[in-house]
């Protein structure tokens, strides 16, 4: 219960972006549904590669270059799925970091609502 309540959370925040922010584009809750999944996807499967892939770009950057992953990913997502969208590189940048801002408030959210559940 706790994942799919994330899911659908992080789904109603990529249209709250797309609402607040003119470079990201979301047809609809179903789009975002599906955008959320595989931004989880992403994030669970990719991200942890390309971090192990650019770790010394990574290490020169202090940490900077993980921004450029977070935007790659969100960018790939929207190039992959036709009802999500980004106008280029750049507003795939900013929406990561809203996007990353939002699910955090998300994941605050599920703690108060869920304590103590896996």
């Amino acid at each position: 219960m706790k994942t799919i309540t994330r899911w659908l959370l992080l789904a109603g925040a990529l249209l709250l972006l797309a609402s607040l922010y003119s470079g990201v584009q979301v047809k609809g809750f179903g789009a975002a549904l599906l955008a959320a999944l595989v931004l989880g996807l992403f994030n669970a499967l990719l991200r942890p590669v390309l971090v192990l892939l650019t770790l010394p770009v990574t290490v020169l950057s202090l940490g900077l270059f993980l921004f450029v992953i977070n935007a790659l990913l969100f960018w790939g997502a929207a190039r992959l799925l036709d009802g999500f969208g980004v106008t280029s590189f750049w507003a795939a940048l900013l929406g990561s970091l809203i996007y990353s801002a939002l699910g955090m408030g998300v994941d605050a959210l599920i703690e108060r609502l869920f304590p103590n559940q896996d």
